[in-house]
């Protein structure tokens, strides 16, 4: 968006007040990180008992496994039942995992590069290209997976309802090079939109050209709802099956959000003719993940529904956080007409766009007054906003007053840049 000449007027009367604001902040030495969505110390103390789990005598599973020993690749069996409701499938259809979901996606695509999926003709790495799908703005950590690998990333627009599934049909249809799309399908990362009924439905029954065309399932935020007013995606492996595409989904979560961030559990739920593949590739990199941390998590959350009311102590450290953002950057951006703002149901971040052009002045303004900010383009494959407009908002960290200063220097840096890139 580009500022009107009214907003610009506006500023102009403001800039001798933007001056002496940013003059205060660099004087202050502020030092406030907003760049990534970590759980702040208030939310690992809700979890603190488990490092006492499960106890120097209490090493055994449910069925008998001694959990100190090596064995069962794809998990407890408990825990396989346990993530297993939480994922909406079966426990045929899962696997347990480390502590990283992003491992897994990392993992599962590395295994389509050098061996192919089971209904691929050959490895992707033989073949002549490999597209991926990107809804943007999106996660960092995605595209770079896709980097890495020498996948080429094709952005594709987001709405209220998700992924604009005219551009998506439009591409899978027309090129057989265009192997699967990233999706972070509730509280979306950065948006916080949730995917409508209908996407997930046109999801599930597209026409691809490729016969392994694959959807990356990240729903990273499954259970991090900020308020009674839950939102929640409708289940893609189910919406496969019924559109005879069982294969398609490939559907992530895990607990790093809502246990230990270093040490949570992380599940891979789909097919049992991918799982099936996912183990056979998994056998040649371990012999089973952390099934002592399985057990610790079995013992404190004891099922789904410890699980669900554990998240409601989490939403009560975040919601203010999140209030807070609203709240500074209403009142301080109100006559700023070019500058626009995400008010999520649940998540990590709030999106925030300012005028076309200025995100990456807005950044590097913040980190000359102490504070650092997600980069500028970060959101969007290979770290290029073609608008130069959208920053992420990661509140989750710092405290309600840090976050109140931090926001109030980074609403006085867009008026700034604004007035820099259009007075």
């Amino acid at each position: 968006m580009v500022p009107s000449s009214k907003e610009i007027a506006q500023l102009k009367q403001e800039e001798t007040e933007l001056k002496k604001l940013l003059e205060n902040f660099k004087n202050a030495s502020l030092a406030l990180d907003m760049t990534r969505g970590k759980p702040a110390p208030a939310q690992l103390d809700l979890s603190i008992e488990m490092l006492s789990l499960p106890g120097k005598d209490d090493y055994k599973a449910k069925e008998g496994t001694d959990c100190r020993n090596y064995g069962l690749l794809d998990g407890l069996p408990e825990a396989k039942a346990f993530f297993a409701e939480y994922m909406g499938v079966t426990k045929n259809e899962v696997i347990i995992g480390g502590n990283s979901s992003l491992a897994l996606m990392h993992d599962t695509l590395t295994f389509a590069v050098l061996h192919g999926y089971p209904e691929s003709e050959k490895a992707w790495c033989k073949q002549e290209s490999i597209k991926f799908l990107c809804p943007v703005p999106g996660y960092d950590r995605h595209f770079s997976v896709c980097e890495t690998l020498g996948i080429e990333m094709i952005p594709v627009d987001m709405d209220e309802n998700g992924p604009d599934m005219q551009q998506v049909s439009n591409y899978v249809k027309a090129d057989s090079a265009i192997k699967g799309m990233w999706c972070v399908p509730q509280y979306s990362n950065p948006t916080g939109i949730t995917y409508s009924p209908e996407v997930v439905e046109q999801l599930a029954s597209m026409q691809t050209a490729a016969p392994d065309f694959k959807i990356m399932w990240d729903n990273a935020y499954a259970a991090h709802h900020l308020s009674h007013n839950k939102e929640k995606v409708h289940n893609l492996l189910e919406a496969c099956k019924k559109a005879s595409n069982p294969d398609r989904a490939l559907m992530y979560g895990s607990t790093s959000k809502i246990s230990l961030a270093g040490a949570g559990i992380a599940v891979l739920a789909s097919s049992e003719a991918n799982i099936a593949w996912y183990k056979k590739y998994l056998s040649m990199q371990t012999i089973g993940h952390d099934k002592i941390n399985q057990l610790r998590h079995l013992r404190f959350f004891k099922n789904v529904a410890g699980l669900e009311a554990h998240m409601k102590k989490h939403a009560g450290v975040l919601q203010s956080k999140f209030d807070k953002v609203d709240e500074v950057l209403g009142k301080d951006l109100g006559n700023v007409d070019s500058a626009t703002w995400t008010k999520p149901k649940g998540g990590y971040f709030v999106s925030l766009n300012v005028a076309e052009g200025c995100a990456t002045r807005v950044v590097a303004l913040c980190a000359e007054n102490g504070v650092k900010m997600t980069a500028a383009g970060a959101t969007f494959p290979y770290g290029k906003d073609p608008k130069d407009s959208n920053i992420r908002i990661a509140p989750s960290l710092p405290s309600v007053a840090e976050i109140e200063k931090a926001m109030q220097v980074l609403c006085t840096c867009i008026k700034m840049a604004t007035l820099e890139k259009y007075a």
